[in-house]
């Protein structure tokens, strides 16, 4: 019997399986939501995947510390976007997409898809 073909055809479905599953889970978006806050940090960080990261400074009641939302931004007009924001007050757009199985497209489950100045 042909072992290596058997397992060359088991090594390319269980590609194919892992390609799709990334596919599902970077389509459907669990959650959708928008919040607003001071852009404190946004950089492009990685080793061998580089993604944009950042932290969002929610703005609470006077004298509470702010908390901080930590997203990740896959489209680069979005990043460029951010970055001629970072230190104002903005509202930005996400969606929450869980079980993303690796960092390669981002540290956290929440991706920007769009941002705007407030005033």
């Amino acid at each position: 019997m042909a072992w290596p073909l058997v397992l060359a055809v088991l090594a390319a479905a269980l590609v194919l399986l892992f390609a799709a599953y990334v596919w599902l889970a970077l389509s459907y978006s669990y959650s959708e939501g928008e919040r607003a806050g001071y852009v404190q940090k946004f950089s492009r960080k990685g080793w061998v995947c580089k993604t944009w990261e950042g932290d969002l400074a929610l703005v609470n009641l006077p004298g509470q510390p702010a908390e901080i939302f930590s997203f990740s931004v896959l489209d680069t007009k979005v990043a460029e976007k951010i970055n001629t924001l970072v230190g104002k007050r903005v509202a930005i757009r996400y969606e929450q997409h869980v079980g993303v199985p690796t960092s390669c497209f981002g540290e956290t489950q929440y991706y920007v898809v769009d941002v705007n100045a407030v005033n």
